[in-house]
């Protein structure tokens, strides 16, 4: 059963969720049994004691006792309570009064044959709370996949709905690609404005439609080792044609890492055409480097606004900074890259952390 990364938050919450709770009650209920039987066993002894001590009293035979029993008589002042018993070292002791006030018969057992019993017990019981858990953890992974499966399909109905519509998208988007092919020929067209807008409009929705199709089409990211600076290099390429304002610097070096490549494009497609496309610098720059296992893309612009609530898809509605960086927080999720972003008192700086 192959998980996407939310279905693998989803069913281990459940799963440890029910498991963890039985596991509780049954080694809860391991202790309490526990220590209600080592009661037992003590009143089993101190009965032992007083039959030991009648045997003696009455002149019977104490051969079925074993070597564990001896005994003594002592003399004291000291009134002792006919309900004594206690462990004295090694041995449990009862004091057992006689027809002399001052004279007390002394009862002594081994707690040998006791130790040795309430292991055997302390055993038992963690063998049958391991057995338990072990049939629990069975139960609760077979739960936790059945109450994921209503969720699994109404997430590949989304999916599929999602595909189909990015999929009818391809016929619009290339007749929009055509025709501006066919007004960049237009030197009148292509000088204009509106044109240029145009373009940008349509590369936007270009770039949109592939981070969807990158992000619905991988449900797992499968990741290798791959050389980071390539995919800044061919990033970088892309934008120089579109934002000819723009200074691109790349001083990406020596940086490799696990992910996935095509992910990963359009992660920084998004975030470099985002730092280029909202910056009104004269002398606009995105400079992208790394250090350690860090790469930043950083920008002079005008620097942003709430930068904490970036990453929600409200912010990306309201503020339209729409190729939208919701979609790359998702793309980060989806391939365990850790994104962050600082707004700089001129500009703004994002991190990815591989």
């Amino acid at each position: 059963m192959v998980l996407a990364d939310y279905e693998k938050r989803a069913f281990l919450k459940f799963f440890f969720t029910y498991f963890i709770s039985v596991a509780v009650l049954i080694l809860a209920a391991g202790y309490f049994y526990f220590e209600q039987m080592k009661l037992q066993l003590i009143k089993q002894e101190h009965f032992s004691l007083i039959e030991y001590a009648r045997h003696l009293k009455m002149g019977q035979t104490t051969k079925e006792f074993s070597k564990d029993y001896h005994h003594r008589f002592v003399i004291t002042k000291q009134h002792i309570d006919i309900k004594n018993f206690q462990r004295e070292g090694n041995e449990f002791v009862k004091y057992i009064p006689t027809m002399d006030k001052q004279r007390y018969l002394e009862v002594f057992k081994s707690v040998k044959h006791y130790q040795q019993t309430l292991h055997e017990l302390k055993l038992n019981i963690i063998l049958v709370q391991l057995l338990l858990l072990g049939v629990f953890g069975i139960i609760s992974f077979l739960l936790a996949k059945n109450a994921l499966s209503p969720l699994q399909k109404g997430i590949e109905t989304l999916d599929k709905f999602a595909k189909d519509l990015i999929h009818d998208l391809n016929t619009p988007v290339s007749a929009m690609k055509l025709n501006l092919t066919i007004l960049q020929k237009n030197v009148t067209c292509k000088e204009q404005k509106a044109f240029l807008r145009l373009q940008k409009s349509v590369q936007s929705i270009i770039e949109l439609q592939k981070s969807l199709t990158v992000l619905l089409e991988n449900k797992t990211f499968q990741k290798t080792q791959i050389d980071i600076c390539r995919v800044v290099e061919d990033v970088i390429e892309l934008q120089k044609s579109t934002f000819l304002h723009v200074n691109f610097r790349n001083n990406c070096f020596n940086f490799k890492a696990v992910t996935n490549e095509e992910a990963l494009k359009q992660i920084l497609q998004n975030l470099v055409t985002n730092a280029a496309k909202y910056n009104s610098n004269e002398n606009a720059s995105v400079n992208i480097y790394n250090k350690g296992n860090i790469l930043y893309i950083e920008d002079n612009g005008d620097g942003i606004e709430d930068i904490q609530k970036i990453f929600t898809r409200e912010y990306s509605m309201q503020n339209s900074s729409g190729l939208g960086l919701d979609i790359v927080k998702r793309l980060c999720d989806a391939t365990s890259i850790k994104i962050q972003a600082r707004s700089l008192k001129q500009g703004s700086v994002f991190s990815l952390e591989f």
